[in-house]
């Protein structure tokens, strides 16, 4: 991986770790997510351009609805087992406080900067499975396993996706819709209760 890449995915990362960790609904938060978009975007472009790919939509929606799907059911089966009940929780308060518009806003902003960075540059700079390692990788900055989990399963999608369709425009599309329906229904299958102190 070429250095500056390196250098633009652990400022990222490192930023991406602080938001997680911050209080959810403040500003910290707020103000850190839209940082690790911009340096996303920032890097990308810094690093020449992003191929769009074919002009599909209609696949990689039903690729979103299908995540979802696939994620809700174990959801069902991850609120039964208590570490990943509580890993969760933890990331599902950032979704229950604070502005809702805002939330789901830094959510997909920062869902579709990850698609033109990682399945972007990195993925012209290093390939499939260089990128989906280090997408996965950085999740862990987070110290939340379950975020690292789906990152693995997502980034061999979105990696996948992007050989397939040419371009970001394919895995950008399936993860903004992912996202939104995480945002929307996930919450109401965890209790706050759960969520680990700070």
């Amino acid at each position: 991986m070429k250095p500056f890449l390196a250098a633009v995915t652990a400022a990222g990362s490192g930023l991406l770790g602080a938001s997680l960790a911050s209080r959810p609904g403040s500003r910290r938060f707020h103000v850190l997510t839209a940082s690790v978009a911009a340096t996303w975007l920032a890097g990308a472009q810094a690093a020449g351009p992003v191929h769009r790919g074919r002009h599909d939509v209609v696949r990689p929606v039903a690729a979103g609805v299908g995540a979802f799907g696939v994620f809700y059911g174990c959801a069902l089966v991850a609120r039964r087992i208590p570490p990943l009940r509580r890993a969760i929780t933890g990331v599902l308060d950032h979704a229950r406080r604070g502005s809702t518009a805002s939330v789901a806003a830094t959510t997909l902003l920062t869902g579709a900067a990850e698609e033109v960075f990682f399945r972007g540059a990195l993925y012209d700079a290093a390939g499939a499975r260089v990128s989906t390692a280090v997408y996965v990788l950085s999740t862990t900055a987070t110290r939340n396993p379950a975020l690292v989990l789906a990152s693995a399963v997502m980034g061999t999608v979105f990696a996948w996706q992007r050989g397939r369709s040419g371009g970001v425009q394919a895995p950008l599309l399936t993860h903004v819709v992912w996202s939104a329906l995480m945002l929307a229904f996930m919450p109401r299958l965890f209790s706050p209760e759960d969520s680990p102190p700070r």
